[in-house]
């Protein structure tokens, strides 16, 4: 039998959150058509509180082909869209009180971006981990205090709940799933035919470095900050740095920090660590290796900040995160 994965959107919903997974869901049928498996394919259900138009925040319309009320009677995946009309779902008792009752039918349960508030309202998540858009953590927490929530991770999973981060994370979620069902060289593929870049483990944080700073108002800058994330491994001492964009070392620390919200110093030890993550998610290279290449320079300074920031040593990083 078909793995049934429900889908469920509101009216004034984030479209992406639910075409990014469903569109995962259906490139999975496809390579396993292409494959000749005889694994379980994915039967695509859409629905939302009534049957038919539902309209997103973008403005464009997508079709709920069943109702809340009217849904298969064995759910594999029942999957919470976000946006503001998750937001508002919420808050509305019958809408809340009917996914409490689909939740326990389904294998797993997860939501992207907001639609964890829906999940959290239903009680799904009380005692659990869970992440929704970093924009949104700090009101998740303070309205569900029984949550821990986590604004870091692209996604987590606690048992058999799932949450994910804003927007795209939702495709990162759904590639986890295919995974789970049918393993890495099938996700793999289903990737590469998204032209998705790297799929990121949920482990990763929702922000580079490029995107934890602002992007500098001045050309110059803005150049700098892109040469720094292509070559980390780069001089960055400040002098050097300052002399790159014309400028004294005093004026351009100070400049830097004004227009992108952080020392340069700050910026290089986030993108250093940064492509460190991204070295031992996806090759084979040594500690040592990702060391140099990431800027980092040596094993010990590579150990040090994973350990700081994460927990983790590099060999732990890599055999829970390491897609080589």
């Amino acid at each position: 039998m078909p793995r049934t994965i429900v889908l469920v959107t509101f009216q004034h919903g984030t479209a992406l959150d639910l075409v990014g997974p469903l569109d995962v869901f259906a490139a999975a049928n496809d390579a396993l058509d292409a494959k000749r498996s005889r694994a379980e394919r994915y039967a695509l259900v859409v629905a939302s509180t009534v049957r038919g138009p539902v309209a997103q925040e973008s403005g464009i319309s997508v079709v709920a082909t069943h109702s809340l009320g009217a849904l298969p009677r064995s759910i594999d995946t029942l999957l919470i869209a976000g946006g503001r009309g998750a937001r508002l779902a919420s808050t509305q008792p019958r809408v809340v009180a009917r996914i409490a009752a689909l939740a326990p039918r389904a294998r797993r349960v997860a939501s992207v971006c907001t639609g964890a508030f829906v999940l959290a309202s239903a009680g799904l998540l009380d005692g659990r981990r869970a992440t929704t858009h970093w924009t949104f953590c700090e009101a998740f927490a303070q309205r569900f205090p029984s949550v821990e929530v986590d604004a870091d991770p692209i996604f987590v999973r606690d048992g058999s709940r799932y949450t994910s981060a804003g927007v795209t994370a939702g495709i990162d979620l759904a590639l986890a799933l295919v995974e789970e069902d049918h393993g890495p060289e099938l996700a793999s593929a289903v990737a590469r035919t998204l032209v998705v870049f790297v799929r990121r483990a949920g482990g990763q944080s929702q922000f580079s470095a490029p995107l934890r700073a602002q992007s500098a108002e001045r050309a110059p800058l803005r150049a700098l900050q892109a040469e720094l994330v292509e070559h980390p491994e780069a001089p960055t001492d400040l002098a050097s740095l300052a002399k790159r964009v014309g400028m004294s070392p005093r004026h351009f620390s100070r400049v830097f920090h004004a227009e992108t919200g952080a020392t340069p110093a700050a910026f290089v030890a986030s993108l250093r660590l940064d492509a460190a993550r991204r070295l031992l998610e996806t090759t084979a290279l040594s500690v040592d290796e990702v060391a140099i290449r990431s800027g980092l320079r040596t094993p010990k300074s590579l150990h040090r900040q994973l350990h700081a920031h994460i927990g983790l040593s590099p060999r732990e990083y890599r055999a829970r995160f390491g897609r080589a």
